[in-house]
């Protein structure tokens, strides 16, 4: 088995066998920590923390830039999101001045395009690239607003203190075939296609064949040349298609942060699986910062042991590929907000740290 790395300008650690983690660290904005573990027999998720210049020739737009990319199919995509997408974005906002919600657009449409590029070199000697795919989740601090980008089923929450306590607010939209809303915009995008969606081990499938609805990768779903022999039988369409069946087009949303916003919780599906908004937004408030994201996936592991009837010391033992079968490959970061550092728009020290294979 590959041994697992943290890329980093500043320390990491690795727990065990499974798990990593940066207790915490410091961004432009505040406090940071992360953790991931792994349950797939090669670790699919991919995460990285990128604090500094978000342009490459003015060092006045700078902030913090989070991702979080749950692949699916192999770890081809998310590592190659890794990679690319904070390039992207940089190039296309030094093009603009800054950052928008079109920079976080372009950025998604630009790293999906180079990487089905990618796949279609690799067609001829490794085909089962195009059935390779990963949900991507962005989020940016600049200039007192955070931007959200989400393609998939990762996800957002902040969490805003109100009346002694902590309240949970969702900043990030999801594409998942088991929302309504993303059943509905499927459906609007393809009203002549009564098979786009179909329900499948009672949840709703793309095709009878992947849940998420937006997606970085998937080549088999955006071009039809993919959509062939030598890929594999169960990952091919019987219709042809003309028009892309998934989107990297993400859903963005952008919040002005205030003084009661406290922290936000980045994740991949994984842990939302296990954790509603408001649990995981407590756990956070309750804690000390110092490790609390391996807090977060330990308490995400402890319900998923609870629903199999099972001891968490047991779901511990159990080795990485079985492990999907009991919780998800889970990624986790937390960022906090300095209202102070805010007002003064942080500061520019560069730091660059990303966890996975």
């Amino acid at each position: 088995m590959v041994k697992p790395f943290w890329r980093s300008k500043i320390s990491a650690t690795k727990n065990d066998g499974l798990t990593w983690y940066k207790d915490l660290g410091l961004h432009a904005f505040g406090e940071f920590s992360t953790a991931m573990i792994q349950a797939n027999s090669v670790m699919e998720d991919q995460c990285q923390i990128e604090s500094g210049p978000l342009t490459f020739n003015n060092s006045a737009v700078h902030g913090t830039f989070v991702g979080v990319y749950d692949g699916h199919g192999g770890p081809e995509a998310s590592r190659f999101i890794a990679d690319n997408i904070f390039p992207n974005l940089k190039k296309f906002a030094t093009e603009s001045g800054d950052i928008s919600e079109e920079v976080m657009r372009n950025a998604f449409a630009e790293t999906d395009e180079d990487f089905l590029t990618a796949v279609k070199k690799q067609w001829r000697k490794n085909p089962q690239m195009a059935s390779v795919g990963s949900c991507c989740l962005a989020g940016v601090i600049c200039n007192g607003l955070v931007y959200i980008a989400n393609a998939g089923d990762s996800r957002a929450v902040l969490g805003r203190s109100e009346r002694g306590g902590v309240r949970a607010v969702q900043l990030s939209v999801e594409h998942n075939a088991n929302v309504e809303s993303a059943r509905q915009e499927l459906w609007s995008m393809h009203p002549n296609d009564p098979n786009i969606l179909v329900m499948k081990h009672r949840m709703w499938r793309v095709k009878g064949i992947i849940q998420v609805t937006k997606s970085i990768g998937d080549a088999y779903l955006k071009r039809a040349e993919f959509n062939r022999e030598p890929l594999l039988p169960k990952y091919r369409v019987a219709e042809h298609f003309t028009e892309p069946i998934l989107s990297a087009d993400p859903s963005v949303t952008v919040t002005r942060l205030d003084q009661e916003d406290e922290f936000m919780i980045f994740a991949s599906d994984g842990l939302w699986e296990h954790l509603s908004n408001q649990e995981a937004v407590d756990i956070v408030h309750s804690s000390p910062r110092q490790g609390v994201a391996r807090r977060l996936l330990k308490a995400a592991l402890k319900e998923a042991a609870k629903k199999r009837e099972m001891r968490y010391s047991d779901l511990k033992e159990i080795n990485p590929g079985v492990r999907r079968h009991f919780h998800d490959d889970i990624t986790v970061i937390v960022v906090y907000i300095d209202p102070q550092m805010v007002q003064a728009n942080g500061w520019a020290s560069p730091l660059s740290i990303r966890g996975g294979y």
